[in-house]
């Protein structure tokens, strides 16, 4: 990969003045995590695997994606496409609003829960394309950074087809160099950090049953493989912040108000949905 030979891009986004610093947990009192795991989550960057579907609900869960992802294909888009529906699709609008899954969430951040986004990764059977190692704040215009990320497995992911892997510890350098992706590397995003195994050791795959879910920092390196294998791969992110947070360049319009309450008025909150409502093309407001 020649990427080797630029110059490391050292900030993703310098006309934005963010915190990329890891800020650790502060919870005395957890509702469902062990302290434990808040520790893990300290040290580690991420849990896994939390159990909250059961087997008919996460086959549910499948054929909901199912009808979603033969809608959004019906108006263009592809599997890597179903970005920021929450505030269109009541199926997305339900998932991020689950309380099971808002239960563990709360144990990170706080009684005061605020979706800003919700995106849907799906791999085909067979799919080349792979997910290089990056961190997800580098991409947004949000401070501090505090984003806590729901990966829900709505298929069984396993090395095989696809699972994402993380890089444990590599939450706590902040924002780590990373080079522009070149087109040979088939990289779903653009960003590409070398060497990601100097940041925190051996990687970590996120091997998962359908209805389970991890929990990860926003500086936290993390990619996956592409999907060589005959079975689907798919999953749902879903990513909270306490209302404190702040956006820049208009992120904070998509937002669903989760639980508690953002005095602020900073977020806008969305209602849930009528039905399922894929954007047009070229419309992704």
């Amino acid at each position: 990969m020649t990427s080797s030979s630029k110059s490391p891009i050292t900030d993703a986004m310098p006309e934005v003045d963010r915190d990329l610093r890891f800020h650790p947990v502060h919870h005395e009192h957890p509702r469902l995590l062990t302290p434990a795991q808040l520790r893990q989550f300290d040290e580690l960057g991420y849990i896994f695997p939390l159990d909250v579907f059961s087997p008919a609900e996460a086959e549910a869960n499948r054929a909901y994606f199912d009808d979603l992802m033969a809608r959004a294909a019906a108006a263009g888009w592809d599997a890597y496409s179903i970005n920021g529906w929450q505030r269109h699709c009541a199926g997305m609008w339900d998932l991020c609003t689950e309380p099971r899954i808002l239960d563990y969430v709360q144990d990170l951040l706080g009684e005061d829960l605020v979706c800003w986004g919700a995106h849907f990764f799906c791999k085909q059977p067979g799919d080349e394309r792979r997910v290089s190692w990056h961190q997800d704040a580098s991409y947004w215009p949000l401070t501090p950074s505090r984003t806590v990320t729901v990966w829900l497995a709505i298929d069984d992911a396993d090395e095989e087809n696809g699972a994402m892997a993380v890089v444990p510890r590599s939450h706590l350098h902040g924002q780590i160099p990373f080079a522009r992706s070149e087109a040979g590397e088939r990289n779903v995003l653009n960003q590409t950090v070398l060497d990601p195994r100097r940041y925190g050791g051996d990687p970590v795959p996120f091997v998962m049953t359908a209805g389970q879910i991890s929990l990860h920092t926003d500086l936290l390196l993390h990619g996956s493989n592409p999907n060589l294998s005959g079975r689907r791969r798919c999953g749902l992110t879903i990513r909270f912040v306490p209302p404190e947070v702040r956006a820049h360049k208009g992120w904070n319009r998509g937002a669903i108000i989760c639980r508690g309450s953002d005095p602020s008025g900073h977020w806008h909150h969305h209602p849930r949905a009528v039905g399922e409502v894929i954007p047009s093309r070229g419309d992704e407001s």
